[in-house]
This record gives structure tokens, C-alpha cells and sequence, in this order.
């Protein structure tokens, strides 16, 4: 079984040097990325398997094959870094039986109608309503792009948001 070991919220996926800095801090040998739409798209795909950093395997599943392979097997072995674009795949995948114990949301950009929290990441009001949910469940969130920052809680980005 392997251990999630940094669950990572962040609409931009895998991207040179902040990743390979979260690779380094959380010391993952594996990516599991969770996206339908890179899943669907062997190009992207192919791009994103490349820009990995070296020795560092990488798995790109849809959400409901993240479920199945996390049912059958959790992932195999090895240390992972659990990768999402956004709350609402995190949602769905914890609620069919991909528990985690925290989440860091790390970059979630702008369109209209959402408010900007910390740095680079947006929210809006369901994401929001996700992050209530997960928290509710027992799950610790908190919000950091680059090991350098000081993590903030949810609690204090929800203050900034309201």
C-alpha cells in the first residue's frame, strides 16, 4: 500500500521548480495525478510525464479510475504525491473512499467570481463549501505554495474570503 504523503490541491499540475521543491520537502518516489481531462488527453499527457523531475514515476488517472486503482490497491507501493486541479475532483474522490488527513490547496487561479485568498490561489463560494465539507470530515487543511510560506489554516483563509 503506498502512503500519500503530500495531498496537493493546484490547477496548474505538475510545473518545474515549485514542484520539484515539493517532491524534494514531502520526499514522494511517485506522482498519482488525478485529472479526467489530462487522463483524456495522451499530447498533454505526454508533455506533463516529461516535465516530471528524475526518478520520480508518474500516474495519470481519471477520477473514477483514481477510485478503482486506490480500491484495488492504494497505489501500489512507494511514497505519493496525490495531485488535483481542483476541489471539486478532491471532493468527489474522498467521498467515494480516498480518505486523506490533509490537503494543501497550493494554486487555484482566477476567473470571475472568484476572490483571491493567499498569493496565487482563487476561491468561490463552492469551493468554499468544499473545503467546509472536507474540514467537517476531520480533514486538516491549509494553504501554501512553496515550502518557504508559512502554511496558512483554513480557518484564517475563510476569514479573508468572507
Amino acid at each position: 500500500m503506498a502512503e500519500i504523503v503530500l495531498c496537493r490541491i493546484d490547477s496548474r499540475l505538475i510545473h518545474g521548480q515549485v514542484m520539484t521543491k515539493w517532491i524534494n520537502q514531502s520526499q514522494a518516489n511517485k506522482i498519482v495525478v488525478v485529472s479526467d481531462e489530462l487522463a483524456a488527453d495522451e499530447f498533454m499527457l505526454q508533455i506533463y510525464l516529461l516535465s516530471a523531475p528524475a526518478g520520480v514515476k508518474v500516474e495519470c488517472y481519471s477520477i473514477a479510475d483514481t477510485i478503482k486503482k486506490w480500491s484495488e490497491n492504494k497505489f501500489g507501493n512507494g511514497r505519493v504525491l496525490l495531485l488535483l486541479p481542483n476541489l471539486k475532483s478532491m471532493k468527489e474522490i474522498y467521498d467515494k473512499g480516498v480518505e486523506v488527513s490533509q490537503i494543501q490547496v497550493g494554486g487555484l487561479g482566477g476567473a470571475p467570481n472568484r476572490k483571491v485568498v493567499f498569493q496565487n490561489i482563487t476561491l468561490d463560494d463552492p469551493d468554499v463549501e468544499i473545503l467546509e465539507h472536507l474540514k467537517n470530515k476531520g480533514v486538516n487543511i491549509i494553504f501554501q505554495t512553496i515550502p518557504e510560506d508559512t502554511p496558512m489554516k483554513f480557518e484564517d483563509i475563510l476569514k479573508r474570503y468572507r
